[in-house]
């Protein structure tokens, strides 16, 4: 392994977090300002959630980059709103994926229409995410997202791949997607070093974030972190660096999944990147 690479990977992160009460004080606490925050988005919540604390961690210096899924968004004139909302509070960086909620909120389905949408506004992101799925998508076909992401990469800068837990179904995608000429840069989703019982309790939680939504659909990745030693995300970085560090497969960071552990997140990635040489 390479350990310019991989030094290189921890110190190009982004971490996912849940628009709860308490996230913008562990943010504050423990976050330093070269790190992007992602703020996850709830169909049960709806944007306004992910919005408000887009905007106040936006306020405190923080690159900050909500997530906007298409299925939460009414109708044109709500995601002008939502544009202008967010321009106003300094934020360049929007990820867009097609989201669960069940029925649609409005007119959109998909991510694409508002992506292409968007782009007849003007373009007012400077850059915009779209979702990849190296594990198996729960209702679509591999073949189809990866052809989706084809179709969206006009529209978009990067992808934001969803968890994955093998190193070789991870390294075997990033391949796959570059032999489909999907060519945008990719960060690479990866869950922190997650408390099991933690992570349980918020899968019960329906809406608590688009990250633990996918992962109730997935209960054979529970027994990864039951297990004593099943699953640490340091092994699957080790086991998985070859490829993710390879000039052809373009990953531009990891895209840590905190699930609002974000103290244990950061102290476990500064205590790697002090063994890294």
């Amino acid at each position: 392994m390479g350990t310019e690479g991989f030094r290189t990977l921890l110190q190009s992160v982004r971490y996912e977090v849940l628009p709860a009460r308490t996230t913008e004080d562990k943010v504050l606490a423990h976050v330093p300002r070269d790190v992007v925050v992602t703020v996850t988005a709830s169909p049960v919540k709806g944007l306004e959630p992910t919005l408000d604390l887009a905007g106040r961690l936006a306020a405190h210096g923080y690159r900050v980059v909500p997530h906007v899924p298409a299925r939460l968004l009414r109708d044109d004139v709500h995601l002008k709103d939502v544009v202008d909302r967010l321009r106003g509070a300094g934020v360049d960086d929007v990820f867009v994926p097609a989201g669960d909620a069940d029925p649609p909120a409005g007119a959109y389905d998909g991510a694409l229409p508002v992506l292409r949408r968007l782009g007849e506004l003007g373009g007012p992101f400077a850059r915009v995410g779209i979702t990849g799925y190296p594990e198996s998508h729960p209702l679509v076909h591999d073949d189809l997202t990866i052809q989706a992401m084809w179709d969206k990469q006009a529209h978009a800068t990067y992808i934001v791949s969803n968890l994955c837990f093998d190193p070789r179904l991870l390294g075997d995608w990033v391949a796959r997607i570059r032999r489909r000429d999907v060519v945008l840069p990719v960060h690479v989703g990866v869950a922190g070093p997650v408390q099991r019982a933690k992570l349980l309790s918020m899968a019960t939680k329906i809406g608590v974030g688009e990250s633990t939504r996918f992962l109730t659909r997935h209960p054979s990745w529970f027994l990864r972190f039951a297990t004593p030693g099943g699953y640490a995300p340091e092994r699957l970085l080790t086991r998985a660096a070859g490829a993710l560090t390879a000039p052809s497969a373009r990953v531009a960071g990891l895209h840590l999944f905190t699930f609002n552990q974000i103290a244990e997140t950061e102290r476990w990635r500064r205590a790697l990147l002090d063994r890294v040489p």
